[in-house]
């Protein structure tokens, strides 16, 4: 069986298109092992790229190749075990064994080793999520516009000159033009070769050769004249703007910074909100980001802040939802916005301030919000606020629920609260 493998390098990369296909191929293994990275990495290095490893026997094709088979008849000297028409079992294969382990001699093979990039890396880890429910309501402040191919035009600039095309032209060109002489120029050089042919020439024909001659060196000095490339050869490629829909969202992210939540604690929420917002920025283009710390006093942050700040204090989650409620009502009216939310917390709250979250959540906040997410980072053992919040979740099919016990969990989580819905 022969195969056939694309090498050619590409301007940047080596075998683009077969590096693609082997990362379609061993999906299962490249998800997995990305799936494990998160959990190994600092917050620093959650972006970048990764090695994978394979086990060899994962990698290993299917072949053919020929074998014993049918009826063997064998004599064999000495034989005092068996009898005539008895069956001898088929002898064990004796290869070696291949994988990480090595053989009964020593040898062995190690697992495959493929470099992600980064861009490899997080398109495979953001690959099927999205909002939910996101939908189109007003354009966005100031109207975005995007550039489509259209056809050709004779003008522009020289970086938008399709070579190609201008070179179809070209020759097309040459041969209208010079079709006519060629003509001629054909007709001329048969006739002129017949003259020659003769041995015994008249008086005539030999000035008719010549004549001939004559009217050869014109019509090549007209076909020659013809420009290789005119002005009126060029062609460029013609773009057009257009206006492109896009619908407005808005991303609460509220982070719960009391003295309840570890460092540990914060750590796999730091982490799940930095997944949330590369896979936000990665996304979508009309996209705002609301960034919210609370412990007993909530208050909008920048991205830095966020994640670096150190201040922590008690537990009153109610005031991250008062923050969150107000910023809504000033800033993004629901008839222009799609508006998200997600919240991370230990769980830990005033007992009497759970249910003033349900409240504020049932009445003032869902009826505005295309879905809401809360990650619970605790044991399996949840406190007052889990309780409330099940209550909503009752009540509102787009609020979400997921536990966090382990850095492993967050994948996994993740995608399963911006998992894409089938169609």
């Amino acid at each position: 069986m022969n195969q056939i493998v694309d090498r050619r390098l590409n301007s940047k990369k080596k075998s683009t298109v077969n590096r693609q296909r082997f990362i379609r191929r061993y999906k299962t293994q490249i998800k997995k092992a990305v799936s494990d990275a998160i959990g190994r990495r600092s917050i620093t290095d959650i972006d970048k790229g990764e090695t994978i490893h394979i086990p060899s026997k994962d990698i290993s094709e299917p072949h053919f190749r020929h074998g014993e088979g049918g009826v063997i008849e064998r004599v064999f000297p000495g034989n005092r075990e068996f009898s005539k028409g008895e069956h001898i079992d088929r002898p064990k294969s004796e290869s070696g064994q291949t994988g990480s382990q090595s053989s009964a001699d020593g040898s062995g093979e190690d697992s495959f080793v493929f470099e992600l990039s980064r861009e490899e890396f997080l398109d495979i880890y953001f690959e099927d999520l999205e909002l939910p429910d996101l939908v189109k309501k007003e354009l966005a402040k100031v109207d975005s516009f995007k550039f489509i191919r259209a056809g050709f035009t004779s003008y522009g600039t020289p970086a938008n000159m399709n070579i190609i095309r201008s070179m179809i032209k070209a020759a097309s060109r040459r041969r209208a033009l010079g079709s006519a002489n060629r003509k001629q120029l054909k007709i001329s050089e048969e006739e002129l070769a017949g003259i020659n042919q003769k041995s015994d020439k008249t008086e005539e024909e030999r000035q008719k050769a010549v004549d001939l001659q004559e009217k050869i060196a014109f019509l090549k000095k007209r076909l020659k004249a013809i420009p290789f490339v005119d002005t009126i050869d060029l062609r460029y490629n013609n773009r057009i703007r257009v206006p492109s829909p896009s619908s407005q969202a808005v991303m609460f992210c509220i982070m719960d910074v009391s003295g309840s939540m570890d460092e540990i604690k914060k750590d796999v929420a730091k982490r799940f909100f930095i997944l949330l917002y590369l896979f936000l920025t990665r996304t979508y283009d009309q996209i705002d980001l609301v960034f919210i710390r609370h412990h007993t006093t909530a208050k909008e942050v920048s991205e830095e802040e966020f994640f670096y700040s150190r201040e922590t204090g008690g537990t009153v989650v109610s005031s991250a939802l008062e923050l969150m409620r107000e910023i809504v009502q000033k800033r993004y009216p629901v008839s222009a916005w799609n508006i998200y939310a997600a919240q991370a917390s230990d769980g830990d709250n005033w007992n009497a301030d759970s249910p003033h979250c349900q409240n504020i959540l049932a009445q003032d906040i869902m009826p505005l919000v295309q879905y809401f997410a809360y990650i619970e980072i605790m044991p399996r053992h949840h406190q007052s606020l889990w309780e409330a919040y099940k209550n909503v979740q009752e009540m509102y099919p787009n609020f979400a629920m997921q536990n966090i016990d382990a850095l492993s969990e967050i994948y996994p989580v993740f995608r399963e609260l911006f998992k894409r819905k089938a169609a």
